[in-house]
């Protein structure tokens, strides 16, 4: 019988962009903002919303066409990073349902915490605006290990953090490298159907356990 249907998940892992916070609108500021001083239009928000979850690179492709390879990337991303940086928390939220299914958990004794790929000088700042960062029981970033996501590394890491097996968690994902990831660490996991999907993704070739159209389509995965 698998640990879903013991009711033996002991840990729900989030990623954080555009699965447990709608980061969108602060990224999209940064970016439009960059074009703004560089003579050009801003972007639509359904334009941004599907790379959100890509971070830098994702946004930077976007917004100016360009890639780490480009001898400009260093010095956009900079300024991309240093105007997220200043503006991180102004219109990030949890997404609508989220606080009620944290709390469901909490009171049932599941415990919860965040594997990102967001490095950690935005991470726990944002967590704790959110008033979340000491609730979680662990907080992987980006460049808290020597790999980031599609490795394993993270989850493993997060997993000896809130001392449970990957068989005993649950990582909730809205990209392909979190799947990945996932899947290598041995850990199911449920796509986040209201994230930052585009239409080029195809998240029913992933490999995932399931799929949640909201927030609360979770609670069943933890229930006995």
């Amino acid at each position: 019988m698998s640990d879903r249907a013991r009711g033996r998940f002991r840990v729900v892992l989030f990623d954080l962009d555009g699965t447990l916070v709608d980061t969108a609108p602060d990224l999209g500021y940064a970016l439009n903002e960059l074009r703004r001083r560089r003579g050009l239009a801003p972007l639509a928000d359904e334009a941004i919303r599907p790379q959100a979850s890509h971070g830098s690179q994702g946004l930077l492709r976007l917004g100016f066409g360009i890639t780490p390879a480009d001898p400009d990337f260093p010095a956009l991303r900079q300024d991309f990073l240093d105007l997220y940086d200043r503006n991180l928390a102004e219109l990030s939220v949890l997404f609508p349902g989220m606080a009620e299914v944290l709390g469901a958990m909490e009171a049932q004794g599941i415990r919860w915490g965040v594997v990102t790929n967001k490095p950690e000088r935005f991470t726990r700042p944002l967590l704790r605006h959110l008033g979340l960062l000491e609730r979680a029981a662990c907080v992987v970033s980006g460049d808290t290990c020597a790999n980031s996501k599609p490795h394993p590394e993270p989850l493993l890491h997060a997993c000896e953090l809130a001392g449970a097996r990957p068989g005993q968690c649950l990582y909730v994902g809205d990209a392909e490298r979190d799947v990945a990831a996932a899947r290598a660490a041995g850990m199911p996991t449920v796509i986040a159907r209201y994230g930052y999907l585009g239409e080029e993704d195809r998240p029913e070739e992933w490999g995932a356990a399931g799929f949640i159209d909201a927030p609360d389509g979770l609670l069943d995965w933890i229930r006995q």
